[in-house]
């Protein structure tokens, strides 16, 4: 295939995927990362890409959040082992916060009845799941509800968090960087995420491997902030040598 053609592959899995990913085009098309890195440099240069740590996003991609409902497709079995695995995390008489997103969506419903946990969440998803259920004491975020993740935002929900302090902090991200850390679409959204970093005397990131070599447009919290990395087994293994270069617990699912 010559090298124009590759690049028109690459550019319409972008489009479909979302975002493409070195180590599996080098796969694809039975070339060496470096020859799939000089590419995704190419399409970047034409405006089409826009490059990431370990990939690349399609340009007109790059700023569309997509809805609860959509996010809930990809990426299932992945969304689901590493709920399974945060579990690991829990003990009785925990308070955690559950943050918006499917990831932890899915962490909600497997959250066992017998620890006797106190959960803080703004996400009309998580408290739809946990509402009622044994042994969970809920507390809901008021405020804006926005459209496409359901989450409560605004100073309702901030201060709402004022006084409060928890063991650990869920938080979902779009985007997992090492420059710019954990990063969301929303200005909103992340600052509530922000104030969630604050309140969490542990903070950890639940992210499928598609979120990483991500940037969106509004900062969560830097990297150093986090505590530890709960994703799955496709994350790209620069990246995961790169965080854990940078002393983050990385734990696969």
């Amino acid at each position: 295939m010559y090298a124009p053609e590759r690049h028109r592959a690459i550019l319409d899995t972008a489009r479909d995927a979302g975002r493409v990913e070195v180590k599996s085009l080098a796969r694809q098309f039975d070339v060496t990362p470096e020859t799939i890195r000089r590419d995704l440099t190419a399409l970047e240069s034409r405006g089409l890409l826009l490059r990431a740590h370990g990939g690349a996003i399609p340009i007109e991609r790059s700023t569309i959040e997509a809805t609860v409902e959509e996010r809930e497709q990809e990426h299932v079995e992945e969304k689901d082992r590493i709920a399974r695995l945060a579990l690991v995390e829990l003990t009785a008489n925990m308070s955690i916060i559950l943050d918006s997103g499917t990831t932890t969506i899915r962490l909600a419903h497997i959250l066992p009845s017998d620890l006797n946990l106190t959960v803080v969440t703004n996400s009309i998803s998580v408290a739809a799941t946990l509402a009622g259920k044994p042994g969970i004491n809920l507390h809901v975020l008021g405020g804006h509800v926005r459209e496409n993740t359901l989450a409560a935002v605004g100073p309702w929900a901030w201060d709402a968090l004022s006084g409060v302090s928890v063991d650990i902090a869920f938080i979902g991200a779009n985007g997992v960087t090492v420059d710019r850390g954990l990063t969301t679409p929303d200005v909103d959204e992340a600052r509530v995420k922000s104030a969630f970093v604050e309140k969490g005397r542990r903070v950890v990131a639940l992210a499928d491997h598609s979120k990483f070599g991500r940037e969106d447009f509004a900062v969560i919290t830097p990297l150093h902030e986090v505590d530890a990395i709960i994703t799955d087994t496709g994350l790209d293994d620069d990246m995961l040598t790169a965080m854990t270069d940078l002393g983050i617990e990385v734990r696969l699912a």
